[in-house]
């Protein structure tokens, strides 16, 4: 008796939240087919239900985050995409620039976690990575407020400031050196809300 379509998706879903967690951890490169499903608790053979390669698979991980994990992050980060304004803002930065966030690896946004093999990796991958920035860019842009094109280049610099920063801190093996580049980054973000 075949799996109901409701089923397929949970699986599919099983898989990209494996996948996602386990590049998050070991990077794409690292990660092995039977590895993710493993870690989803599946057999091999059924990752040729879903997906056709690693690639597409990174693909759909990537793109997961933002109605996915990010989501979640968001809604505890106390971040409301729905009530935009300056408040919003801060606590978008507050939040991805937290300590927390630094720390946990599997909750990571792939913008953290992934840059250098995203940098690598096709042009499907490479959207869904600009997808999730241009993601953060409009919340900004949209909390900020700003007639013109200034709103837009604040919103690009803070996002550009929160993913450097936390990108820089990650890779740091010292961590007084990773708290401190990570909350210079917190405070200078916030400061330039103020100007």
């Amino acid at each position: 008796m075949p799996y109901s379509a409701e089923h397929k998706q949970q699986t599919r879903a099983k898989i990209v939240e494996s996948a996602r967690i386990l590049f998050n951890r070991h990077g794409f490169q690292d990660v092995t087919i039977d590895m993710v499903m493993e870690n989803a608790g599946l057999t091999r053979g059924g990752f040729y239900n879903h997906f056709k390669t690693k690639e597409q698979l990174h693909h759909a991980a990537v793109s997961s985050f933002l109605h996915g994990r990010g989501a979640e992050w968001r809604k505890d980060a106390g971040v409301d995409p729905s009530s935009p304004g300056e408040d919003m803002v801060r606590q978008m930065i507050s939040g991805y620039l937290s300590s927390e966030h630094l720390g946990d690896i599997d909750g990571q946004c792939p913008m953290i976690a992934l840059p250098s093999d995203i940098a690598r990796s096709n042009p499907q991958v490479q959207t869904s990575y600009s997808q999730l920035l241009e993601a953060m860019v409009g919340l900004f842009e949209n909390g900020i407020g700003e007639k013109g094109g200034q709103s837009r280049q604040r919103a690009l610099s803070l996002a550009a400031l929160c993913v450097g920063g936390m990108v820089v801190a990650k890779s740091l093996p010292d961590s007084d050196l990773a708290e401190e580049v990570r909350s210079a980054a917190e405070s200078f973000a916030l400061g330039q809300l103020a100007n």
